[in-house]
């Protein structure tokens, strides 16, 4: 008798990561996705690992874009056309290992469908996700990251910032409510906290275009002589 038909078969093994996409959820505007991305890509910078751009803003053309911050080195995307789409598929298949994707407000439902028809090639093509939602005191915020959630479900990690935009900013219904503690019970997201930053030097680096870190490296002197 021959019992190796009696022995299950070994799952097939996962594909191997080769990149990883940060895509920023965008959902409920002014909530501070932004200044989380261009946070992140100046920490990728300054530890050396490769990175690219991408801003998928296009409702933001001016100030405030990834491509404001960081100018020719970021190509922006329309991936509300076809054409849009296929051209982010193509940023996907070269480059560095990590991808940060600056999403605008309200392209919910344009991501939404793209994960739903692309989402098994690229996995196949060793392509993962990290959705970093920013949540707030407002409970707008946190809603918009738990309508995200229940579209891209287990497909993708979950990143969330908490974003103190007072220096005494209440998360209470991100932390307590029943709908935000299942999302965190079921996906268990890494979770850090963006710390308070005074509004008339938050507004000054965004109309200047000017990152955190270019802030923090200028020179003493200069300061002193102004």
């Amino acid at each position: 008798m021959n019992s190796a038909k009696n022995i299950p078969e070994s799952p097939a093994p996962a594909p191997t990561v080769e990149k990883r996409v940060v895509l920023s959820m965008g959902g409920k505007g002014g909530v501070g996705k932004t200044s989380l991305m261009t946070g992140l890509a100046e920490w990728f910078q300054e530890n050396g690992i490769p990175v690219k751009l991408l801003d998928l803003d296009t409702e933001n053309k001016a100030r405030g874009s990834l491509t404001h911050f960081f100018g020719g080195r970021v190509p922006k995307v329309n991936i509300h056309t076809p054409a849009g789409l296929d051209a982010f598929v193509d940023e996907l298949t070269d480059g560095p290992p990590v991808i940060l994707a600056d999403m605008g407000a309200g392209a919910g439902q344009v991501t939404y469908e793209w994960f739903d028809k692309m989402y098994s090639d690229v996995t196949e093509a060793g392509i993962a996700f990290t959705a970093v939602g920013v949540v707030t005191a407002d409970p707008a915020s946190v809603e918009s990251v738990l309508a995200w959630a229940s579209r891209l479900g287990n497909r993708t990690a979950y990143l969330i910032v908490e974003n103190s935009t007072t220096e005494h900013t209440d998360f209470r219904y991100w932390r307590e409510s029943e709908q935000a503690l299942r999302f965190q019970q079921t996906y268990s997201p890494s979770v850090i906290r963006m710390d308070y930053r005074l509004p008339v030097l938050e507004n000054a680096t965004r109309n200047h275009g000017a990152t955190l870190g270019a802030v923090r490296a200028r020179p003493e002197a200069s300061v002193g002589t102004r």
